[in-house]
């Protein structure tokens, strides 16, 4: 039986980051981040936020692209980019 163990990575916000600023350096679409650390509104300085550890490609949605296109089905793309929301410029996990 293999045991997986789920790395954590845990960055605290300094002063003038924004979520953006953090998703950015990671790798992440700032939705996810938000949604992880279940973010209602833009974190202040010293928030520790939970980043994650597994890196995905990220990509800028283009004109006439579709969740199936992007990730295989409507439901994979919900839940990496934790939203149902695609709209051109977007930038998501594939």
């Amino acid at each position: 039986m293999k045991l997986e163990l789920e790395q954590k990575i845990y960055y605290r916000l300094k002063k003038g980051q924004s979520l953006a600023d953090v998703a950015n350096v990671y790798g992440v679409p700032p939705r996810v981040l938000a949604a992880l650390n279940e973010l209602k509104e833009e974190p202040r300085e010293g928030r520790v936020l939970q980043v994650p550890a597994e890196r995905r490609n990220l990509y800028v949605v283009c004109g006439g692209e579709s969740k199936a296109m992007l990730c295989g089905s409507d439901e994979n793309f919900e839940e990496r980019n934790r939203t149902k929301l695609l709209y051109i410029g977007q930038t998501v996990w594939l």
